[in-house]
């Protein structure tokens, strides 16, 4: 092949893959709105994070993620259906178009954004991992686990991050590998390991649903990063914005000062931080595909981020997170928004 012709080569393929790329763009949206609701993957029963109330209302952080998406898109945010999904299978569904977006405290990692083809938008909650035992082992340290079994899920993070901490510190144990939350639970809570290992906030949920939480400690160590973030996949960019950006706007909204209870107040105000925020400007909800108020509509129905932490984590809650690394970067935290202008 002649240089030109390698050249004319290339140009063509390169027009290929952007013409693709174009096809792609905004069939999310468009399929969304067609259905009338996103599908949301969310976990199997998480408190605090994903769970049906009494009422079978799904309730937790990150039902409150989807439902400032939902507000997003359509000004409502009941406009989802939840989807309960477990490790294993969240990304297959996520994948082959089963839901639309995971709300499901998913790790943000190099793998998962290349091989497996996923977008992680801003996280909604920084967390790591942790473990938890009975009181009555007498068990202060992770170092003192030599030899003991951990149940563990499998499709995540943990398995990795478990082998890599005991071989690490030259410490043995036994993994009790079971497939879904729930089994794992009753695995744990019924004295066939010693030990359960997963992140933190989600075994103060596990905690919370236990028989007798006060019996269970989570022990002080943190062995890992685990940012987690609403999840898309690769290929739709314009949908990748909608849920990128719906975080970011709940993160925002704290920062200005925005909230559920002032948000119309705010719409009077000459701060132009805020009316940009309240009123977006026209090009950027056009690209979005979005009503200029979609933010408006995001803290109208859900709140902003301070709020829906409190209220499904916060010390207030059975679950009694501080706010730690989740706290706005103006108090400390790793919560930090890019300005919507």
């Amino acid at each position: 092949m002649t240089v030109k012709a390698f050249r004319i080569s290339a140009m063509m393929i390169a027009l290929l893959i952007f013409t693709v790329q174009i096809s792609v763009a905004g069939q999310t949206l468009e399929q969304v709105k067609k259905d009338g609701f996103i599908s949301v993957g969310v976990s199997e029963g998480l408190a605090g994070f994903a769970m049906p109330d009494k009422k079978g209302m799904w309730r937790g952080l990150d039902v409150d993620t989807a439902r400032a998406i939902s507000s997003a898109v359509f000004g409502s945010p009941d406009k989802i259906e939840f989807k309960p999904l477990t490790a294993t299978a969240r990304f297959t569904a996520l994948q082959s178009g089963e839901v639309d977006v995971l709300c499901r405290n998913v790790t943000t990692t190099a793998s998962r954004d290349t091989a497996l083809g996923l977008n992680f938008a801003h996280p909604n909650f920084y967390d790591g991992q942790a473990f938890m035992v009975p009181k009555n082992l007498g068990i202060k340290s992770t170092l003192e686990l030599d030899g003991a079994s951990i149940c563990v899920l499998p499709g995540s993070t943990t398995e990795l991050n478990l082998a890599d901490y005991f071989k690490k510190n030259k410490i043995t144990y036994k993994p009790v590998v079971i497939r879904n939350q729930a089994a794992v639970q009753e695995a744990f809570y019924g004295g066939r390991c010693d030990c359960i290992t997963s992140d933190s906030s989600q075994l103060a949920g596990m905690r919370v649903v236990a028989p007798n939480p006060e019996n269970y400690m989570i022990l002080p160590e943190i062995i890992s990063k685990e940012p987690l973030a609403p999840t898309v996949r690769h290929g739709d960019d314009q949908w990748f914005d909608i849920v990128n950006w719906s975080v970011i706007a709940l993160i925002n909204a704290e920062e200005l000062g925005i909230t559920s209870k002032n948000v119309d107040e705010m719409l009077k105000s000459d701060n132009p931080q805020i009316k940009r925020f309240l009123n977006v400007p026209e090009g950027v909800a056009k690209a979005l595909g979005l009503e200029r108020n979609f933010a408006y509509n995001i803290i109208k129905h859900v709140g902003n981020y301070g709020e829906i932490f409190e209220r499904n984590v916060g010390v207030n809650t059975s679950l009694n997170l501080k706010r730690g690394k989740n706290a706005l970067w103006t108090d400390g935290g790793l919560m930090y928004g890019p300005p919507i202008r």
